[in-house]
């Protein structure tokens, strides 16, 4: 048996409910649980399809934490024709695929409004990859 069980306290803690609600959950078959005894017990599998989002494995008190930065970024141009906002998807989307040794790739997202005239950027990401993107980009708007 591989598979970590849960307790209902657990899991009300885990996600921040109340323990009556996670036993109503469980009641009305939205979180799946097995009864032993008089108790309910969880398997992390059944709690990351409840959650929809894999539940991180509890960490051990030897195991020391890694320090982990990430950035959120919106950009906004103003006054850029349909070809440089083209060339501007072509240069970040290549240089996302290209980045630090160590660090998580990076998430590009553009979008361009033509009727406006209007492109933004979303990147998500580590800081020096992050940094190095909005280099590249600074290069491109600026020639």
């Amino acid at each position: 048996m591989t598979d970590r069980l849960y307790s209902v306290e657990q899991v009300a803690e885990r996600l921040g409910l109340h323990v009556r609600t996670v036993r109503n959950y469980v009641r009305d078959g939205r979180l799946k649980a097995v009864r032993i005894g008089k108790q309910y017990r969880i398997a992390h599998a059944d709690l990351e399809a409840f959650t929809g989002r894999p539940e991180p494995a509890p960490v051990s008190e030897t195991v020391a934490r890694q320090r982990h930065t990430e950035v959120s970024s919106i950009v906004q141009i103003e006054a850029i024709s349909p070809e440089t906002a083209h060339r501007v998807t072509s240069l970040l989307m290549g240089a996302a695929n290209t980045r630090s040794g160590g660090e998580e790739p990076l998430r590009v997202e553009t979008v361009y409004d033509a009727e406006r005239g209007r492109m933004k950027v979303i990147v998500l990401g580590g800081l020096a990859d992050t940094a190095r993107l909005f280099d590249y980009l600074e290069g491109v708007l600026s020639s």
